[in-house]
């Protein structure tokens, strides 16, 4: 299972009841967070969903509605005993962006390690003290818990949307196994996937393993205009986090403007990706009530949730 939490969903500047763009992401007890705008750690202290176990930080961009969150939480990540490094991943020019944000927090007990604009997969393995970042150099990561892939955007400046894919291994059958006569003590690397040569012959995970299984998939995209690639790098996920700066239509001419999305443009995409749910977040603090304008997005793509700060979801694997 995956758990999500939208600690801000503003765009611009904090407002009274609503915080700038942060997602929180808990997978088997350690944390991901997706941008650190203000307020990010009065949300994480209403939530109580910890602090020191943050073992990654996605940033969309340099913009300090999503990143001026950030040096007063390092402190705090600091002052909550941590001492294992943490990773950054963001796009071009992110080092120089967390460089400069350093200046007022110099002194941290732990490493920080940044992925600038990456351009291969990246593999998570959540380990015991922590998530172990790496580039997946080929196409099986079904032994990885979490891969992460990036998508350039089109914004004001360098922008990236995410998603990540959590894979399920395939079933095992224990009746497979023995009608292929694989010795027992071989099944646990077959269903972690080796191919394995022993006494002369070759055992494949297909003999002991089901068919491919659909993992889960969660993408976010923010900050930027609709273009061609976002369906195919959104496509089948369980849940579609997207920018909604501007709720009505009529705002188009200001979204072309500013880069930003309405919230039909957003739905669009979600329709065209083929997404179970659509999330919208990032409003524009001008956009008191967004959830008055839903039927702009649900004309298009009816499974839309208006988001709203520390909106909670839970996603699962499928039967």
């Amino acid at each position: 299972m995956l758990d999500i939490v939208l600690l801000g969903s503003g765009g611009g500047m904090p407002m009274p009841h609503r915080f700038l763009s942060s997602l929180l992401i808990n997978y088997k007890g350690r944390k991901i967070l997706v941008d650190c705008g203000e307020g990010t750690q009065v949300s994480m202290r209403m939530v109580k969903w910890g602090f020191k176990s943050i073992d990654l930080i996605c940033i969309t961009h340099g913009h300090g509605d999503h990143i001026l969150g950030l040096p007063g939480l390092l402190a705090t990540i600091g002052n909550s005993g941590r001492t294992e490094p943490i990773t950054i991943i963001g796009p071009e020019g992110i080092e120089n962006i967390i460089n400069g944000l350093r200046v007022a927090v110099p002194y941290l007990p732990y490493g920080i390690n940044i992925i600038e604009s990456p351009k291969k997969l990246l593999g998570i393995s959540v380990l015991l003290k922590g998530m172990e970042v790496r580039e997946i150099i080929h196409e099986d990561f079904i032994n990885k818990d979490m891969v992460i892939s990036t998508l350039e955007l089109d914004h004001s400046l360098p922008c990236i949307g995410y998603s990540l894919y959590i894979p399920r291994r395939p079933k095992f059958y224990v009746e497979k196994a023995i009608f292929n006569q694989v010795p027992r003590e071989l099944w646990k690397r077959l269903q972690n996937g080796e191919t394995i040569i022993y006494k002369g012959r070759t055992y494949d995970p297909s003999m002991v393993l089901g068919d491919k299984r659909k993992g889960i998939k969660l993408s976010y995209i923010t900050d930027t205009r609709p273009i061609n690639t976002i369906p195919d790098f959104i496509k089948g996920s369980d849940l579609f986090i997207c920018e909604g700066t501007y709720g009505d239509n009529r705002d188009l001419k200001k979204a072309i403007k500013n880069k930003h999305m309405t919230f039909a443009e957003a739905a669009k995409l979600a329709y065209e990706g083929n997404v179970k749910k659509l999330l919208l977040t990032h409003f524009s603090p001008v956009l008191d009530e967004p959830e008055i304008y839903i039927k702009n997005a649900e004309d298009i793509f009816m499974n839309t949730i208006v988001g709203y700060d520390r909106f909670t979801k839970t996603l699962s694997f499928s039967c």
